[in-house]
This record gives structure tokens, sequence and C-alpha cells, in this order.
């Protein structure tokens, strides 16, 4: 970590806990600064504010009370998912007070270099396969940022010689000030989190400022299938490293023959790749561009993209029974997550389980993806509604209590050779505390299952 003096001696306000508040109010007060925290949940029911007062820091907790910003504070630290409207917020701009989120402290303390991705879609599944690559390669890359770790805490323990592979959100970008990767990626740009700024077009600027200090030695890798990031490639300084699946970007890496290149280089069969979906497809585009300007070989590229198993929930691959395939994608909590799931399946194979927490809206938007499935078993509130929908397209359908009786049954009724695809298009909340402990069933029912 690098020993900075930017804090040393001023007060700074912690405003947020979570993980990236709790790490930023460490590394603070391991920089010198004068720290107060202030979180919204009450003392006794916060086990981050007592450890942290227990460590010396001063803690404010149950309220957020507006006249603590008149305590001359230098800088304000945000969780990032607080909004710019919060009063809080307003009152610290309007005082003039610096407002970053833990991003940039992480930036200014790092000795490693930055790998930093952003996106609407993809981000996860492109970080963790970026720093699989690395890592296959003996490269040291650390997975960073909103992918779970938070990116300070990661950066105050990660040397030179090591990467940091950080996933960004348009909520962690609003408050970079210097933020600075040597790589940046964008997956791709599509509507998304409106209620929080307010418009598309602050979405876009938001995502857009992962490039904003970067210069002619860094690289931007953009994704050239949406025009829209074509064209803000000419507002960049940075060196532009293009991927797409429908056009050949001789400077980058795109599709041809059947064959995935990068510039002139064949890197693999396309059919090789572990994961399907056009989706995943431009993500390992994305993380062949990094990889390649990392310096890594074609063969950890090969050795990763050949056996990636996806993102824990995420269009997950399980393994198979009986020579029948098992993806586990309970993530997908809504219709548009499952028709992507969809896309990358031969539906005549394809069991489709599904189901959830009923909010009242049907699932005729599904028509056209589910249309052909060798079979569908459905579960929870909304079990009637898609068992409906499959009968009226001619679809084999079987009702189930569970998640884990739904892969059993599926099970039973599959065929060498097809694929049993858990991608719920619904919450989990009707049966399940969270769509992981979801997962974690089916996983689990999955491992249970014995060879026909």
């Amino acid at each position: 970590m690098k020993k900075i003096s930017n804090f040393k001696n001023k007060k700074v306000l912690v405003l947020g806990l979570a993980k990236s508040g709790e790490s930023a109010a460490r590394v603070l007060k391991a920089l010198g600064a004068i720290v107060t925290v202030n979180d919204g949940k009450p003392f006794d029911e916060n086990p981050a504010a007592q450890s942290l007062l227990a460590e010396g820091i001063k803690v404010i907790t149950g309220e957020h009370p507006i006249g603590l910003l008149e305590e001359a504070f230098e800088v304000m630290v945000k969780n990032p998912g607080i909004p710019y409207d919060n009063p809080m917020v307003v009152r610290a701009l309007a005082l003039g007070i610096p407002v970053i989120t833990e991003v940039e402290l992480a930036y200014l303390i790092s000795e490693s270099p930055i790998v930093g991705i952003t996106g609407t879609n993809g981000k996860t599944t492109t970080t963790t396969m970026i720093a699989e690559i690395l890592n296959a390669d003996g490269q040291v890359a650390k997975l960073s940022g909103n992918i779970g770790f938070p990116a300070s805490d990661v950066a105050a323990s990660s040397s030179s010689d090591e990467r940091l592979i950080m996933e960004l959100s348009s909520f962690q970008l609003m408050g970079i000030e210097t933020f600075r990767p040597h790589i940046a990626v964008i997956t791709n740009v599509f509507s998304a989190h409106l209620d929080y700024h307010g418009s598309q077009v602050n979405y876009e600027a938001a995502k857009w400022r992962i490039q904003e200090n970067m210069t002619a030695d860094d690289y931007l890798v953009l994704n050239f299938n949406q025009e829209k990031l074509r064209h803000k490639a000419g507002q960049s300084l940075a060196k532009i490293v293009p991927f797409s699946t429908t056009d050949e970007t001789k400077n980058g890496a795109y599709i041809a023959d059947g064959g995935i290149y990068f510039k002139d280089e064949r890197i693999m069969a396309v059919a090789d790749l572990s994961l399907p979906g056009e989706h995943n497809l431009e993500n390992a585009l994305a993380a062949i561009c990094v990889a390649k300007l990392s310096n890594v070989s074609t063969e950890a590229i090969i050795s990763i993209l050949t056996t990636f198993s996806g993102v824990k929930h995420r269009l997950q691959y399980l393994g198979q029974k009986s020579t029948i395939k098992f993806y586990n994608d309970s993530k997908a909590t809504n219709i548009l997550a499952t028709q992507k799931a969809l896309s990358g399946f031969d539906n005549q194979k394809l069991w489709l389980l599904a189901g959830g927490l009923d909010r009242g809206n049907g699932f005729e938007a599904l028509s056209s993806d589910i249309a052909g499935l060798k079979g569908m078993v459905v579960f929870g509130e909304t079990a009637p509604k898609l068992r409906e929908l499959a009968e009226q397209l001619n679809i084999p359908v079987f009702e189930s209590e569970t998640v884990a009786t739904a892969a059993q049954l599926a099970y039973e009724q599959a065929t060498p050779g097809d694929t049993i695809l858990l991608s719920p298009a619904n919450a989990s909340w009707d049966q399940y505390k969270t769509f992981e402990q979801r997962g974690d069933l089916f996983i689990d029912a999955f491992s249970k299952l014995e060879e026909k």
C-alpha cells in the first residue's frame, strides 16, 4: 500500500458502511485520517460499527444527522448505493466537501496496476474470466471492487508485481476524481438504474467515466457490436482495442471461419468455449483482449476458456450425469435474464426449470424463446402461469414443489445428450431467502443424482 499523505490529519466522514465503507474506514485510519463513520443501522444491530468503535474509530449510527456536516470535514467517502440526492450528500456538496467512493481511495493507495471492468451486463463473468486467465499464466491477479471484495482492502494488501482486476459499477464510477486503470473494459451499455441516475444519458456518462483519466499509454477495450460504443471510441485518449462477434475488428478480438482471433492470431475455435450464448462469447472476446494486452500466452487463455464453469448462479456449468448437462442460472430473476440464457442452447434438447415469486406479470414475452423446448418443470407461485404458457405451446410440462425436486424430475424425464437449465425468470422470495439459496439447493440436488 502506498503511504500517501492525502488524508493525514484530515477529518474524513465515511457515509454508509457495508463491506466497502468498513474497509475504507480502516484504510483511512491507517493513513492518519481523523475518521468518523455514519451508518443508518442501529448500533446494537451493527457488528461493523461495533468493530470500528473498538478500533478507536468514531461511529454515529441509527440516523444521518445533517448537523454532523458542520464539523469541518474535508472529504466524504460515500457508499456507492447512496444516491446523490441524499440530504447528507447534497449538504456536503453544498459545503464544498469532495464526495468520493471507495474505489477512488483504492486507486490512490494501490501499488498494483488496475484492470477496470464495467458495463450493464457481463461485468462479473468477464472480470472473473480475466483474473483466472492471468493467474493461469503465472501472474498474480486479484479480484476486487463490485464483485464482492472491497477495492481498498485488496489494494492495501497488494504489491507492484500484482494486478487488481476490478469490477466497477456506475455507482462507484460516479465518485472518482483521479482513478485511472491501465486497461479498462466496457462490456456493453443498455438501459439500467434509471431510478438512481435519473436518465439513460446520465447512466451512460457514469459508465464512460472509467476512461476519463486515461492517456495514450492506456488501453480501452470496447464492444464494437454496439454502435454507441463505436461512436464513443473517438472521444477517448486511450488506445482503443475493439471486440466484436459480427465484424472483423483487426485491431482487437473477432470471429472468423468459426474461430476466435486476436489481431492476426487464431486463439481457439468458437465451439470450444465452455459457456454457451452470444453474451458469453462477447465476454470471452473482452477477456482475450485484456489477456493479450497483458502478454498472456495463448495456452493459458485456452486452458481457462475451454473449462470455465461460469460465476456461481450465473449460467454456472455444474457438470454431467449420464451425459445430461446441468446449468445453474438461479440469478435469472426476470424474463430478460432467462431469455439471454436460453439463447445459448438447442431448445430441442433442453429442459427448462422455472418459477418463483408472483409479481403479477405474465410470461408471454418468453413464448418465442421457449418454443420447441423438449420440456419444462415449473415450481413456486408462478408455476400455474408458466404451465399454462407451456401447454399453449405444446411443450411437455411438469409441476414440482421445490427447485430440488424439479431437478430430480427433469433428470428422470431427460435422455442422454439433453441439457437441464435452471433459469427461473422469477425472484426467489416465495420459497427462498435469496437466489443464492435457491441455486445452492439446485447444486446440492445435482450432486446427489445417481448415474442412470
